[in-house]
């Protein structure tokens, strides 16, 4: 049987602007293809934190000078960064895979993530999004219940909270694709975060970590393995001392202690160890993974990459 495996694409993999992010899917998607030629039937998600700065830049910039439209929320941005990434993600590897004579077909899901209005990290904003703004404009956000931080300069951005993705709204369609054969682009930029209303989905005003949505995805599709690509080949403890280490194969309990010696960067590393915890923490047999993207191919033959197990 083939190896499921759930690979969350980092912002190398895919470049920031449009340009760069055709040249970097046509590479990625080189690895991918051999991923899938090693016998592994591959979920794919990436970030989109470039890209959906960017959306929501441009659409509260076209707002500011054309009165007539309104700024575009979070939500929206966030989908509009999963249709275009999606859409060369599936191209470049579309034409990978034909190279090979592989006609399995590739999708991407427009996909919505729950996240709970009461999550703790709704008080507590931590990602920085969108235009720069003056004061003014600053106190108008917050009178419309937006949270903002200055900058140096005395320049004003919005800064919106990451809350914990609960559960993944296409997930039936996703596993209908994945038990089909096929393979899928899901989750990208963590989801579009949104809250349960009776019977309505609103959009939430967030961003969520897409490491961790990567794990639930891993989690709610019973993968094998949750691959996480990031810009190392290996995780690294002790990195402000003379003698940092690189961390191959760990355990859960031993992921467990690093954490709680804050061996990990809160805002880039934590949540690929804590998500990769997680993950091999729920059933027997699972393996996390967190190497980068030239050396994908051989953390999955066991060669290299930081791995977890339990």
């Amino acid at each position: 049987m083939k190896k499921k495996v759930v690979i969350a694409l980092g912002h190398r993999a895919l470049g920031t602007t449009f340009p760069e992010q055709q040249v970097a899917v046509k590479n990625s998607a080189k690895v991918l293809a051999d991923l899938v030629e090693a016998g592994c039937q591959l979920i794919i998600t990436h970030s989109n934190a470039p890209q959906v700065g960017m959306i929501h830049t441009a659409m509260n910039e076209f707002a500011h000078f054309h009165t007539d439209y309104t700024g575009a929320p979070m939500s929206v941005c966030s989908a509009m960064s999963q249709g275009y990434i999606g859409y060369d993600i599936q191209n470049a590897l579309r034409e990978e895979l034909l190279k090979r004579s592989i006609t399995t077909p590739v999708s991407t899901i427009l996909t919505q993530v729950l996240v709970d209005p009461y999550d703790e990290a709704m008080y507590h904003p931590v990602k920085v999004i969108g235009r720069y703004m003056t004061k003014e404009e600053a106190l108008k956000e917050e009178e419309k219940g937006n949270y903002v931080v200055e900058e140096t300069g005395g320049r004003y951005r919005r800064i919106v909270s990451a809350p914990k993705p609960l559960k993944i709204i296409e997930i039936d369609a996703i596993n209908a694709l994945v038990d089909a054969g096929q393979m899928v682009v899901a989750c990208g930029g963590g989801g579009i975060p949104v809250m349960e209303q009776n019977h309505s989905l609103k959009g939430a005003s967030a961003i969520i970590e897409k490491d961790y949505a990567a794990g639930k995805l891993a989690e709610m599709t019973d993968a094998d393995v949750l691959l996480i690509i990031t810009n190392d080949e290996f995780v690294d403890i002790d990195i402000h001392t003379d003698h940092p280490v690189s961390l191959g194969k760990i355990t859960v309990s031993e992921a467990g202690e690093h954490i709680e010696k804050g061996q990990f960067g809160k805002a880039a590393m934590l949540p690929k160890i804590q998500a990769s915890v997680d993950f091999v923490s729920q059933k027997a047999g699972r393996e996390a993974i967190i190497t980068n993207l030239e050396h994908a191919l051989d953390a999955i033959e066991g060669k290299t990459g930081t791995v977890i197990t339990q």
